[in-house]
């Protein structure tokens, strides 16, 4: 099939309709019947028929649909990259990142960029580290940012920097804390999935730790609003708690220290801009630099 058929096949696949699919992709209905009429002769057999006065997918339609879809999304995908390098000659990045660094990392970071470049823009995507690595690998991102550690076929991970644990409660006082001294607070921990859930949950298992588990969450800004609703005592990263203390909220790091690991993927076989290298670079400054200044530092 050629990129007209996948257009003209999935026009009236949505629309059930020629005289319809013709109008949404601007050409008369007798050019959309011959196109359609020549998708049909190429492949041998029927992509529709009329019934009711609808046109209906035929089974080996069905069949076909799911690839097809798929293909035309990619269409799509480079007409929307065509046009961003059209309309955006200063530079247009697709961002994608972990929320908790959607919400303590980033925002500077742009905020650099924008300054160094006033005409750059940005999408900025939050997923969690699964819907990361599929974002790049469909090439709807550029980059992601991310707590991640695992390597993935056809992505490169380079090491930004490193966050921290940090506990967060309510009650005064400052310095370190150790894990044994938490077990009888009603806690709220990340999901053992996430990066920062599992490395606790190995710090925890590594000292004979079982703690009473009051509220397991996905994100870090949550376990954060929880804590600032006397939920409970959180086990959060430096980053997240950084930009989300509040007043009668504190912050301790933790004895010994619970480092997080920063990397950012990207796609292997696509070699970096100077637009990319730069956003990296202020990543790992922005990095450095909260690492200097982690909540609860003396």
């Amino acid at each position: 099939m050629r990129l007209r058929h996948i257009e003209i096949f999935e026009a009236i696949r949505r629309t059930g309709s020629l005289t319809e699919a013709a109008a949404a992709l601007h050409i008369s209905q007798p050019a959309a019947s011959k196109l359609l009429a020549h998708a049909e002769a190429q492949l041998g057999f029927k992509l529709f028929e009329r019934v009711k006065g609808r046109l209906v997918a035929t089974r080996e339609a069905e069949i076909l649909t799911p690839e097809v879809s798929r293909l035309n999304q990619d269409l799509n995908s480079v007409r929307r990259l065509a046009a961003s390098l059209r309309e955006r000659p200063h530079g247009h990045l697709r961002i994608g990142c972990a929320p908790a660094l959607g919400l303590g990392l980033l925002p500077q970071v742009v905020r650099a960029s924008r300054d160094a470049r006033p005409g750059i823009t940005f999408d900025i995507h939050t997923y969690h580290s699964a819907e990361l690595v599929q974002g790049l690998l469909a090439r709807e991102l550029d980059l992601a940012v991310t707590f991640d550690m695992h390597d993935y076929p056809g992505l490169t991970r380079s090491t930004l920097g490193h966050t921290e644990l940090v506990h967060l409660g309510r009650k005064p006082g400052g310095g370190a804390t150790r894990l044994a001294d938490l077990v009888d607070d009603t806690l709220i921990v990340l999901d053992s999935r996430d990066a920062s859930g599992s490395l606790l949950q190995m710090a925890l298992d590594a000292q004979g730790l079982d703690p009473d588990v009051a509220i397991q969450v996905q994100t870090h800004y949550v376990a954060c609003a929880l804590v600032d609703a006397g939920c409970g005592e959180a086990i959060v990263d430096a980053i997240t708690v950084r930009a989300m203390l509040r007043p009668g909220m504190v912050a301790r790091r933790l004895d010994p220290p619970l480092k997080v690991p920063l990397s950012i993927l990207t796609r292997t076989q696509d070699p970096l801009s100077a637009l990319h290298r730069e956003l990296i670079e202020r990543l790992r400054q922005a990095c450095a630099e909260l690492a200097r200044h982690l909540p609860g530092q003396a």
